[in-house]
């Protein structure tokens, strides 16, 4: 799993972080209000942020950072749909890029979906290529 681009904050001054410990105290429930909208949180995210901001109160400096889903070969090849093997002759072909650990390699899920958009995309043409054929055929 690869870290990407990292957020340091600090932690807050003792009286914010006193306020907002008060804030938390025995309650789970976030509301989070963007443009003026309320959005309810899925309990994974709600759980995350409270964890956050139960951090924040006590504090601590926090890093926020996401990781980007490495996937098995095998893995990969079930999210794709494809054979094992036909993925592994696609990495050793440099289709889709591919990066060890150790000896084995590891596929980027984002690489996955994109590899996926592109077949799709390509279907799409052939299948439109194909719809304009028969019709001219037709006239």
């Amino acid at each position: 799993m690869a870290l990407i681009a990292p957020r340091v904050t600090p932690g807050l001054p003792a009286d914010d972080a006193r306020n907002l410990a008060r804030s938390l105290q025995d309650s789970d429930d976030i509301t989070v209000f963007v443009d003026g909208t309320v959005h309810r949180l899925p309990n994974e995210a709600r759980d995350a942020v409270v964890d956050l901001l139960a951090r924040l109160s006590r504090g601590e400096t926090v890093t926020v950072s996401s990781v980007e889903e490495m996937l098995t070969t095998s893995q990969a090849a079930e999210l794709a749909g494809i054979s094992h093997t036909y993925l592994r002759n696609m990495t050793d072909r440099g289709e889709i890029p591919v990066e060890y650990r150790g000896t084995h390699r590891r596929i980027r899920q984002a690489a996955i979906i994109a590899w996926l958009e592109t077949q799709k995309k390509r279907q799409q043409a052939e299948a439109s290529a194909g719809a304009d054929v028969s019709t001219d055929s037709h006239s």
